[in-house]
């Protein structure tokens, strides 16, 4: 049977995803708007931000938090090789778009909230972890997915590619304040703080100004068996990391549900930057976060007897 406050929960935070994502449909459509631009607020400035908000005021431990940070990366690196397949006999940058969509999935502004939800403070702050590692994965991994193996393209650019991200530096910047037990000003913090409350809003707002002004996708075998990937296969994958890991039953619940989300709005932003199939990318971001009310319930429904970690009452 379901759990009944996890589908509240849901309602609670996809209604949220689709009114913003809505809204910058509705707008695009009535206005031009340079949707460069606000990828480009978000990519260089924002999330940035967040990163390093995040990085120097989660409460778990160092040695905790590798093992789940390396087990989350591995997980990332098996989905997009599921998005890889997903893509095989299509264009290369086609198929490069469906591995991103896959494999880079909304560990935010829907990961936090269910794992507040369904394992209360102790998941949340883990989840907060896998958090991380996400923007670490999307803005390390993402642009190389579009940048290796290109033709044209050296590992030498693909490298420059990934360190001009101000993301990678915020990471840095914030591990080295954190082992160095070092406070940023307070100033210099409230700044960091308002930046990063504005990244979530941000990211919803350019799925829907991409959605309002190039309508509604286009649906498709392909978009279809990408969400499937990334929404049954990506738990699939977890379940296993987790288990060769030995995580134990709180990390492993955790990761799971993490890998059960749909695919990050972000994947669209990089793809924009590296001009890669945006539309591809749209189009799975969109369907399998409409698809993950029914998956994430389900995977929510089964992780006690899966993981031996009861949900939160």
């Amino acid at each position: 049977m379901f759990h009944a406050p996890m589908f509240q929960a849901l309602g609670s935070v996809l209604l949220p995803v689709i009114l913003v994502a809505g809204l910058g449909a509705l707008l695009s459509s009535r206005f031009p708007i340079d949707q460069a631009t606000v990828s480009r607020l978000t990519l260089y400035l924002l999330s940035p931000a967040l990163v390093l908000k995040v990085l120097l005021t989660t409460p778990v431990q160092a040695g905790e938090a590798l093992i789940l940070g390396a087990a989350y990366l591995i997980t990332m690196l098996g989905c997009l090789g599921l998005g890889w397949l997903c893509g095989l006999g299509l264009p290369g940058l086609t198929q490069r778009s469906f591995s991103a969509s896959v494999g880079i999935w909304n560990s935010g502004n829907m990961g936090l909230p269910i794992a507040l939800f369904a394992f209360g403070q102790a998941g949340f702050e883990r989840a907060t972890v896998l958090f991380l590692a996400s923007f670490v994965g999307m803005y390390a991994v993402g642009p190389a997915v579009y940048s290796l193996g290109r033709q044209g393209v050296r590992p030498l650019d693909a490298a420059r590619d990934i360190l001009r991200l101000p993301a990678i530096w915020a990471t840095m910047l914030g591990v080295a304040l954190r082992l160095l037990h070092v406070g940023l000003p307070q100033g210099v913090t409230r700044g960091v703080e308002l930046l990063s409350q504005a990244t979530l809003p941000m990211v919803l707002l350019a799925l829907g100004l991409h959605l309002g002004a190039s309508g509604r996708p286009r649906l498709n075998p392909r978009l279809w068996l990408a969400s499937g990937a990334r929404l049954i296969g990506g738990p699939v994958l977890a379940v296993l990391v987790g288990r060769v890991l030995h995580l134990d039953a709180q990390n492993l619940a955790v990761l799971v549900l993490s890998a059960s989300m749909p695919t990050a709005v972000n994947a669209l932003l990089i793809a924009r930057e590296y001009d890669a199939d945006v539309e591809t990318v749209a189009g799975v971001a969109t369907l399998s976060t409409l698809l993950s009310v029914v998956t994430i319930a389900v995977v929510v429904t089964v992780l006690p007897a899966l993981t031996g970690q009861p949900l939160h009452p």
